[in-house]
């Protein structure tokens, strides 16, 4: 049996952290109210077959077009959760993943939808994650494709090579939270100013802020604000 990074069966969730309060923040006021609230933060694992609805027929197609020895070295592993395929692909044979979907008559993904970056800093060794939306125009279907890399190496490659629309798309993933997209033609802020210090969606960017003035009362930034844990 396969399994996660944790040691976990590769089917079962992967507990990545526990979070406290609302938002997770740390070191700094709650003022939400909900301070003592705890959850774990889990992500889904391994799906079993049959994945349900055309999600089979897609992953077998992609099989036979990339091959027994590419397909084991490309994805690392299939999830269905609420009812959307992710498949999660290591992070080197991404273009060539993407290339597939496009190209092969069975597939014909040819339409990414963008690019999002999501930040775990617990999940260790795969902090940083970029999720594609890719959908079939002609054969009406919808998967995401989804990577990982870790904080001390954001490096994921670019594919605009393969969907020029993903431009801006990349060049906002990196100016919000630092991945390093190899291969964009100008990986360039895109939101916040050339000289900006950091990536501010990222979990570990300090909230600070500056006071506000509002109805003759001054509001402090979030980090100096009351908490009410």
């Amino acid at each position: 049996m396969s399994e996660n990074n944790n040691g976990t069966p590769a089917d079962e969730p992967e507990v990545i952290a526990v979070r406290r309060g609302m938002f997770g923040v740390r070191d700094t006021g709650d003022t939400s109210g909900y301070g003592r609230l705890i959850r774990p933060v889990a992500l889904p694992g391994s799906s079993p077959r049959p994945y349900g609805g055309y999600f089979d027929d897609v992953v077998d197609k992609l099989h036979a077009a990339l091959g027994e020895d590419t397909y084991a070295e490309s994805i690392e592993r299939v999830v269905v959760y609420r009812e959307q395929l992710t498949l999660e692909v290591f992070r080197g044979q991404l273009p060539v993943v993407a290339q597939t979907l496009r190209d092969d008559p069975g597939l014909r993904f040819e339409l990414c939808l963008g690019v999002s970056g999501v930040h775990y800093p617990d999940d260790a060794g795969r902090e940083l994650h970029a999720f594609y939306p890719l959908m079939s125009i002609r054969h009406n279907r919808r998967i995401h494709l989804e990577v990982a890399a870790p904080d001390a190496d954001p490096h994921i490659p670019s594919l605009f090579g393969v969907y020029p629309t993903v431009d801006w798309h990349e060049r906002e993933t990196y100016d919000f939270f630092g991945i390093i997209f190899d291969g964009h033609p100008s990986l360039t802020r895109i939101e916040m100013p050339d000289d900006w210090v950091g990536h501010p969606q990222r979990k570990d960017y300090p909230l600070g802020g500056i006071p506000v003035e509002f109805h003759g009362a001054e509001i402090p930034p979030p980090d100096q604000r009351r908490a009410y844990n």
